[in-house]
């Protein structure tokens, strides 16, 4: 029932391409699909497929088959796991850990799961640097992934990160016409600075600005995660508003020449 569902709506979403697009528009939602259906994927990961949408999150980053994915502070791994179903045998998925994140135990675990599937993937890599040095990858990559984690890098116990050297570093690490993506937790307008450590939520305006300093180009937003229930007043850990939180996902490329 679940695949089915699944590709009843990437059947949908492929139906808006362009003809010449098409068939390889069908071909990337079959192989979307196949990913989260996979069995081997862990019950923590389905239970939070109603909320995360990952079928139409997938679709809108645009990854495909051999493609080369950083999934950047992977968490437990449930967007690495879908990302080397989908990038397959050919492509590759590093999933890079900042090492300010090793003081929560919650992460430490995560860490150990995906270190844990990468000994049966070999087309998953894990790796752990500085919050700067984990975006430098051995090659080009194709998608720069950053998953409710960009808020955190403005965060003390991250440095806070110098963001303009940090989104430099993501623009060099893409191939020319790469994709950066970006999703987090909507923070109201005109919040404090600290609302990235207060709350754990952050402007799109801010990350927009931050990225396009880089030279990176604005290519959209999807509001497929938005709430527009959510006041944007309680922390994203808040029993009120956990798993439901407003949140943004964008999309900006690095120039083909």
């Amino acid at each position: 029932m679940l695949h089915e569902a699944m590709c009843v709506i990437l059947a949908l979403m492929a139906t808006s391409l362009p003809a010449g697009n098409a068939s390889a528009a069908d071909r990337t939602n079959d192989v979307i699909a196949a990913a989260l259906a996979d069995p081997a994927r862990p019950a923590t990961d389905t239970v939070r497929d109603a909320n995360r949408k990952p079928a139409e999150t997938l679709a809108f980053a645009g990854v495909k088959r051999d493609d080369k994915i950083a999934d950047y502070a992977a968490g437990a791994g449930y967007f690495t796991r879908l990302f080397a179903g989908v990038a397959g045998p050919r492509g590759h998925v590093y999933a890079s850990v900042p090492s300010a994140l090793f003081e929560y135990p919650n992460i430490v675990k995560g860490i150990a799961e995906i270190e844990t599937y990468a000994i049966t993937h070999p087309n998953v890599t894990v790796t752990f640097a500085s919050a700067l040095d984990a975006v430098k990858y051995p090659e080009k990559i194709d998608v720069f992934w950053i998953s409710q984690n960009y808020h955190d890098l403005h965060d003390r116990f991250m440095g806070p990160v110098d963001m303009a050297a940090f989104n430099r570093t993501v623009y060099a690490a893409l191939k020319p016409g790469g994709v950066y993506l970006v999703l987090d937790h909507v923070a109201a307008n005109g919040s404090p600075a600290d609302v990235t450590d207060t709350l754990h939520r952050i402007e799109p305006s801010t990350v927009r600005r931050e990225v396009e300093a880089a030279g990176f180009k604005f290519e959209g937003e999807s509001t497929l995660l938005a709430n527009p229930l959510d006041p944007h007043t309680a922390g994203v850990f808040d029993a009120s508003i956990q798993g439901r939180t407003d949140q943004f996902i964008l999309k900006f490329r690095r120039p083909a020449k």
